[in-house]
């Protein structure tokens, strides 16, 4: 039994958490303060059952063996149906790679409830032959470029200015280089070239699409009109 004096701390501590769960990030108002995004450890792989349907857990950094790891897990167990993501990112090409292999196996991926789809994540989720995003998950895009190295450029930019347009040429080269596997990679999966433009790079560019940092939560309207989401069926 709960002493009744203990009763407005244990409720105090529950609205704390009801609140924080439900609190924006000041700095990405679009976003959750504390995204459920998962562990910081290499992305972990676990077939489960879930309302009667074999579905991979897929949870934690997207490492860059993930494409392989991930290709011999679903090859193993053909019974799995679906793939649900949640993620902090992590190597970007590895995401894009992870996302052909689902694309490969023609499964479908989703977002649940709660769950946190961030940066290499989107590709690894958008490689899904149909994609779902379910009310309350959250599919948070962050600009794929070399060019947030401001400390690296500061330092060149003390030392000189040779070695200041050297290392911004070489950023300049990665960046352009890795546009162009994002670009292709979402031709391939169906969906909207303008995700890029109009969202993913352009936020640190520009100090981020309705705030100050570097990361933007995608509406469910706009989920649907960059097709990152399949529209619901008549």
């Amino acid at each position: 039994m709960i002493r009744s004096g203990r009763i407005p701390a244990v409720l105090a501590a529950a609205l704390l958490l009801m609140s924080n769960a439900g609190a924006k990030d000041p700095d990405n108002p679009t976003c959750p303060k504390e995204p459920n995004w998962g562990p910081a450890s290499p992305m972990k792989l676990t077939p489960v059952e879930r309302d009667g349907k074999r579905v991979l857990l897929a949870e934690g950094v997207i490492d860059p063996v993930l494409p392989d790891r991930l290709y011999d897990v679903l090859s193993a167990d053909e019974t799995i149906e679906e793939v649900w993501v949640r993620s902090r990112g992590g190597d970007a090409r590895a995401g894009n790679e992870a996302g052909k292999v689902i694309r490969e196996l023609f499964l479908p991926t989703r977002i649940p409830s709660g769950w946190t789809c961030f940066s290499a994540c989107n590709f690894v989720f958008m490689g899904g032959l149909s994609r779902e995003i379910e009310p309350g998950g959250i599919f948070m895009v962050h600009m794929f470029t070399h060019t947030g190295q401001r400390e690296v450029i500061a330092e060149s930019v003390d030392k000189g200015t040779e070695d200041t347009v050297e290392l911004i040429g070489e950023i300049e080269q990665l960046s352009a280089l890795l546009a162009s596997e994002d670009n292709d990679f979402l031709i391939r999966m169906g969906l909207s070239r303008k995700l890029l433009t109009d969202i993913m790079y352009r936020q640190l560019a520009t100090g981020g699409k309705g705030g100050d940092g570097e990361r933007y939560c995608l509406s469910p309207a706009e989920a649907l009109e960059y097709n990152v989401v399949n529209p619901p069926q008549d």
